[in-house]
């Protein structure tokens, strides 16, 4: 498999981020420090142990499950899905390699088939995926078309889990999906490059909601698309909920607003065409604990004698998609 680093730095030259590109060095640094993460070499280690695959295989990166197809033996399966659990918990797919079903916490599958019909076409544009955990929704980007995926998010854990899907994948989206461990705020200022822009499961952990929605509306270019993911409540445009110390268990959980306060949100932050495409509770049938993600889930967060609540009394949880447009 080439080197990651080596791949990212080539895509920035191909793509013209010049800026960007000089930054990178310590971005990855700073992302990657051992120091800081005390797992970050057994992640290493066991992503580089993933063994040698066979050239032949069958990438599917537009249907439900992320899949590679190879021929392997039993023991190298056997080994890689050993490696592949070193990497739990995992948190979005779900994904199929080599005869390996990574069953992950969220069925992701159905986000994105809620939001995909409300999608600009994504073939030919540059997205960035913020907060986009391992992979699987970058995954489904570079499958509907898309010419260049960037998946930022600050942990190292998912940058291991992209590198090791990546290991099984090869070069069967042309090179077009890349990881940078890094959060938003090191995305250079008024960027203005992407295409679309995605941010899902991101807002409601930011103290500062509206510098989030003016820093993805920098990442875009002029009439490039926002498709932004969050948490609400139901309300008119003047509720907002702010939790406690947790939500449904969460910590750094910060503002919920209604879908109608959302919109006033980014009309406010200068969007245009805000409009919201979905919105629904989250179910513990879409969020829930598997044999790769054995902790506590969704089920557990909620009221047993009220599922329409949090344990700690709040709504439960309740998602929107906003789709909106950065003017020309």
């Amino acid at each position: 498999m080439p080197h990651p680093h080596r791949e990212l730095y080539h895509a920035f030259v191909d793509q013209g981020l010049d800026t960007w590109l000089a930054r990178l060095p310590e971005q990855l640094a700073s992302g990657l420090d051992r120091q800081r993460y005390g797992d970050l070499p057994a992640w290493d280690k066991a992503v580089a142990k993933l063994p040698a695959l066979p050239e032949t295989r069958e990438v599917t990166l537009d249907a439900d499950t992320v899949s590679v197809e190879l021929a392997l033996s039993d023991s190298q399966r056997r080994q890689c899905e050993n490696l592949l659990r070193k990497l739990m918990p995992w948190r979005k797919g779900p994904y199929r390699l080599a005869g390996i079903h990574i069953d992950t916490e969220w069925r992701s599958d159905w986000k994105w088939q809620r939001l995909v019909p409300h999608l600009a076409d994504l073939r030919s544009r540059r997205v960035l995926d913020v907060g986009g955990g391992s992979g699987y929704h970058a995954w489904r980007m570079a499958g509907a078309g898309a010419a260049f995926v960037l998946v930022i998010d600050p942990s190292p854990r998912f940058f291991y889990q992209f590198q090791a899907v990546r290991h099984f994948v090869g070069d069967a989206d042309g090179g077009r999906t890349h990881f940078l461990p890094v959060g938003i705020e090191e995305v250079p200022e008024r960027l203005a490059f992407f295409d679309t822009v995605f941010s899902m499961g991101v807002l409601y952990h930011r103290p500062a909601p509206l510098e989030h929605l003016q820093q993805l509306k920098d990442a875009l270019r002029p009439g490039g698309e926002l498709v932004l993911e969050t948490l609400v409540v139901e309300g008119d445009a003047t509720t907002v909920l702010l939790p406690g110390e947790r939500y449904a268990a969460m910590p750094n959980v910060y503002f919920l607003p209604s879908s109608a306060a959302l919109c006033q949100w980014l009309e406010r932050c200068g969007f245009s065409n805000v409009r919201v495409v979905d919105e629904a509770v989250t179910s513990s049938d879409e969020q829930r604990s598997t044999d790769w993600m054995t902790f506590q889930s969704l089920a557990d967060f909620l009221d047993p004698d009220d599922p329409t609540r949090t344990r700690e009394g709040y709504p439960a949880p309740r998602r929107a998609v906003v789709i909106a447009n950065r003017p020309q």
